[in-house]
């Protein structure tokens, strides 16, 4: 079962190095290299993230049988909203993010919605999200500088009635 473990800022270089893994590896198909490395120097800096905790986010690993194989960004925006969710490529398929999505409603406290955004081509994500019932709730295009939009769905997971 995996577990989800606080990050602090001493933690900001590896949770960096990890992104840079998984991002690489994930998203350059999707958006680029050039948007890849935009994207991770001003969100995964130790400067961008110390900003992201002082707007409200925290960081977790995700942890399995001691192993960090993943990270997520939470906070209770709009009752909880996940900023990222990542499991390192080689460790999906097994059932692992369920079970990460589980705990993020537990530490979240168990809120009445969860939102987030992801990318529109992300395909994968996007059906992993609607296996855990999230819905799309919008299509939003965010500029995020340098020429770089994020072109993403907003999608809303409602708690069972």
């Amino acid at each position: 079962m995996p577990a989800l473990v606080k990050i602090d800022s001493s933690q900001f270089d590896t949770l960096f190095g990890l992104a840079r893994e998984i991002w690489d590896m994930h998203y350059v198909p999707i958006v680029g290299q050039g948007q890849v490395d935009y994207m991770l120097n001003s969100m995964y800096s130790p400067a961008g993230l110390e900003k992201q905790t002082q707007e409200g986010q925290t960081f977790y690993f995700i942890k399995n049988q001691g192993t960090i194989i993943g990270f997520l960004g939470l906070s209770m925006k709009n009752g909880g909203f996940i900023h990222k969710f990542y499991i390192h490529p080689t460790q999906q398929g097994q059932g692992l993010g369920k079970d990460v999505f589980d705990l993020i409603v537990t530490e979240l406290g168990h809120p009445k919605s969860i939102q987030l955004t992801v990318n529109r081509e992300n395909y994968k994500s996007i059906n992993f999200y609607f296996k855990c019932r999230f819905k799309i709730k919008s299509v939003e295009d965010f500029d995020i500088g340098e020429g770089y939009f994020m072109n993403d769905f907003v999608m809303e997971w409602r708690a069972p009635s």
